[in-house]
């Protein structure tokens, strides 16, 4: 039988042999989920919440529930006969140098590197270019298992000392931890309570963070609303440091971020309410007693301070600008209506950074990077010649500096890095990573398909040369569709083995997303927020058409907002797809404000408690709320982590008692409880190669497939 499948996957492509397995499949015995008799009533219309008590993540009950349900699961995933073979694939191909680009602090050159299947990428550091580099910070040593991370670092002016965050069993609070540079000795006790925050030095005395005060009840779950922003004096205890923004009732803010120029004359403030839209401040740090400032005093646009000359400030914003814009002011009258043009907004969407005295702007058209460098008087000095079609990231240097590193990557191409010379406009190779997987076996292609209401949307499908579009290729679908977030396109060790197997990844450009800048992200939010279920259903509709795949070899996959949109359309269209991999996602949409920071998200969702209209709509398409009996829902993996404090996990939980008591047929539908993790930042190497096994093997096998090819 083996030799018989090796002669059909010779050509290199994954095909099932027959369907066996979907026969013998039968219903699994999932553990039993209690119901209690919570209802909630919004504008006359009572909802039952038969699963609330799966809300409480400190509890006994909600723990052992955790651990029947893991026991199914991974009893289910062991059985997967080829899911070792999966791992060690994914394993094998990890298992490669990768290196960050390089910067400067100080005297020292520095830079992050993971030696292949390390769990976390070490920071390393050299005096020169030539000189053999030292080991400087090693989070592998954090802890035992890898869980605990670096969630970022910052150097003071001289580079003499390093503020640095960790995450701890990948939970969104940090801890700041403030080290001397040159001995590595720890100077001082550690910041805690950190979150949502970056850290920003005043020159070598201190930085400001920012924090929430301890929620009452559950860390992971508790609601927190008003965020602060702090200075912290070198030296000094935690409980001295001064408030600077967001002590008072009319400074109240979800998230509240602080920022010093490069000059150390101002410190720029944010303060927003939601995910999208915000008020910006600054302080005069120059001053004696600096008195806070007003530049904009309302949250109708994302805007933002990207440098100064002197008092001379440069904006960046969409304000009267969809497509994003650089504006400059004097300080001394920053209010909008003084704002004037300096980088005017063009058709595609613009993400600009600055590096050795020059503005570099970043163009996204079609979701691909093209760059430009202008001089601080707005004249275009040249368009940035780029390695090939991709995506292409990291034009930022400090204003002395002579030359940048950026990364570039699509699809099919190893993230690679290149020296930039910034005066002479000229690019060389600085490190290229040696990775057992050629490009050149693989093809890109861009489309554009028709969703629902006529809407024009993209997609990028990526496969292995010479694919036959015979509708039996195994296919992945994945979108996210939210927050102004584009998808572009960028290697993945994962989607690599993927490919290799002979599986497609198609990844679409949905509304909701920012790929077209802001009228492209608002068609996709609160009550259009349907249009993002119905792009995505297009292009599984569009890859079927085309015979791309059929309906029994597609899956669909999304992560957090990507979650909801797996959810959303499980449940619309559960005949649809073979296969559906919602992770950490938003998934009950009456009740996600309610959790850590979730109302920060009502830009882009809208909350059931705003009006009747609003709580129907959301009512209409949370996948929550939208679990039929008696209806067959596709094979579904549901995939969470118990200190996931971005997403809380009872999203996850609820979603699989409903679609575990209501599912008909024999689809399995499981959830995978990752312990000690949290939304995906810092995840260890070796529990993403486990969960890409899984979710891959649990894939293939629904889909009917038996054995894996021999690579």
């Amino acid at each position: 039988m083996k030799k018989a499948i090796i002669g059909i996957f010779a050509i290199g492509l994954l095909y099932p042999c027959g369907s066996l397995i979907a026969q013998e499949q039968t219903a699994l015995n999932y553990p039993e989920t209690k119901k209690v008799d919570t209802v909630t009533n919004y504008f006359g219309t009572d909802i039952k919440d038969p699963y609330r008590w799966l809300e409480d993540d400190r509890s006994e009950e909600t723990e052992e529930w955790v651990k029947s349900q893991n026991e199914v699961t991974f009893g289910y995933l062991e059985s997967i006969p080829f899911r070792e073979e999966l791992k060690k694939r994914l394993s094998d191909l990890w298992n490669y140098e990768k290196i960050g680009a390089p910067w400067k602090e100080g005297d020292y050159i520095y830079f992050s590197k993971n030696d292949g299947l390390q769990n976390q990428y070490v920071i390393y550091r050299k005096k020169n270019e030539n000189d053999t580099p030292e080991i400087f910070l090693d989070p592998n040593k954090f802890s035992e298992d890898g869980t605990t991370s670096l969630g970022g670092l910052s150097f003071s002016e001289d580079g003499k000392t390093l503020a640095y965050s960790i995450s701890e069993g990948g939970s969104d609070w940090r801890k700041i931890i403030v080290m001397d540079a040159e001995t590595r000795e720890i100077k001082e006790d550690t910041l805690v309570d950190v979150k949502f925050s970056g850290v920003s030095w005043k020159g070598n005395e201190g930085f400001y963070y920012s924090s929430y005060e301890k929620p009452e009840g559950s860390e992971l779950s508790a609601k927190t609303d008003q965020h602060k922003l702090y200075y912290h004096k070198l030296g000094t205890d935690q409980a001295n440091d001064e408030l600077i923004f967001g002590g008072t009732a009319d400074q109240k803010h979800r998230y509240v971020g602080g920022s010093v120029s490069e000059d150390n004359r101002y410190l720029f403030i944010s303060a927003r309410n939601s995910t999208s839209g915000g008020k910006m401040f600054m302080m005069d740090l120059s001053e004696a007693n600096p008195q806070l400032v007003t530049i904009l005093d309302h949250e109708e646009t994302d805007s933002y301070v990207i440098e100064n000359v002197g008092s001379k400030l440069y904006i960046v914003t969409n304000r009267n600008a969809p497509n994003m814009k650089i504006v400059t002011v004097d300080a001394s009258n920053p209010a909008p209506e003084n704002w004037e043009d300096f980088i005017p907004e063009t058709e595609n969407v613009l993400s600009p950074s600055t590096a050795g005295g020059y503005f570099f702007t970043e163009y996204m058209k079609d979701a691909v990077s093209n760059v430009k460098q202008y001089d601080y008087e707005g004249n275009l000095v040249r368009e940035v010649e780029l390695p090939g079609v991709g995506s292409a990231g990291g034009f930022g240097a400090k204003k002395e500096d002579d030359v940048l590193y950026y990364s570039f990557t699509n699809y099919v191409t190893p993230g690679s890095i290149y020296k930039y010379q910034i005066e002479e406009g000229t690019s060389e190779l600085y490190n290229k990573p040696d990775i057992d997987f050629n490009p050149e076996n693989f093809e890109s292609e861009q489309v554009f398909y028709t969703s629902k209401d006529g809407t024009k949307i993209p997609m990028i499908i990526t496969y292995k040369k010479g694919l036959e579009r015979n509708g039996k290729n195994p296919t992945i679908l994945y979108g996210y569709g939210g927050f102004n977030v584009s998808l572009t396109p960028s290697f993945s060790i994962a989607n690599a083995v993927w490919m290799e197997q002979g599986g497609i990844y198609a990844v679409p450009n949905l509304r909701g997303g920012g790929e077209y800048g802001k009228e492209w992200h608002n068609a996709g939010t609160k009550l259009q927020k349907q249009n993002v279920f119905d792009d995505f259903i297009a292009a599984a509709e569009y890859l079927i058409e085309e015979d791309y795949t059929s309906k029994d070899y597609l899956a669909i996959r999304g992560g957090s907002n990507g979650g909801l949109l797996v959810g959303a359309t499980m449940t619309q269209r559960p005949d649809l797809v073979k296969v559906a991999l919602p992770a950490v996602g938003v998934l009950d949409m009456l009740r996600y404000h309610t959790f850590t920071a979730g109302a920060g998200w009502a830009y882009d969702y809208g909350t059931a408690e705003d009006n009747a209209e609003m709580f129907n709509y959301l009512l209409n398409y949370s996948p929550l709320h939208n679990v039929d009996k008696g209806v067959e829902y596709p094979a579904t993996l549901i995939t969470t982590g118990d200190h996931d404090d971005r997403v809380v996990p009872a999203h996850s939980f609820k979603f699989a008692a409903e679609l575990q008591e209501k599912q008909a047929g024999n689809n399995p539908v499981l959830i995978r409880i990752e312990t000690n993790a949290g939304h995906g930042a810092g995840t260890p190497v070796s529990k993403t190669i486990e969960q890409y096994a899984d979710i891959f093997g649990f894939t293939l096998y629904n889909m009917g497939f038996e054995v894996l090819p021999e690579k």
